[in-house]
C-alpha cells in the first residue's frame, strides 16, 4: 500500500492504540466505501475488525493526493449493525 499519514492520524495512531495493521486492511480492503458529504476529495473506507468484535473501523482518506493522505480513522459505533 502506498500512503501517508496526516499528522493528526499520527497522534490518532498513537492516542488511541489502534494497530496500524487494522487501518492499512481497511485502506485496502473496505467493506464498504463513501464518498465524503462535504469534501470532494475525501472518502470513507470502512471495514469490519474480527479482533476487536467486529466493530467497524472508518479510515478516511484523501485519495487525489498521491500517496493517497490518511486524514483519520476511528471506530464508528453509528455503522456498527448496518456494514
Amino acid at each position: 500500500l502506498n500512503y501517508r499519514l496526516t499528522q493528526h492520524a499520527k497522534d490518532v495512531l498513537a492516542k488511541r492504540r489502534i494497530p496500524l495493521e487494522w487501518v492499512e486492511r481497511v485502506l485496502g480492503q473496505p467493506e464498504r466505501v463513501q464518498a465524503d458529504e462535504n469534501d470532494g476529495e475525501l472518502e470513507h473506507r470502512l471495514a469490519r475488525i474480527p479482533e476487536y468484535g467486529n466493530r467497524v473501523l472508518r479510515v478516511i482518506v484523501n485519495r487525489v493526493t498521491n500517496p493517497e493522505k490518511i486524514v483519520t480513522f476511528y471506530f464508528d459505533r453509528n455503522v456498527r449493525d448496518r456494514l
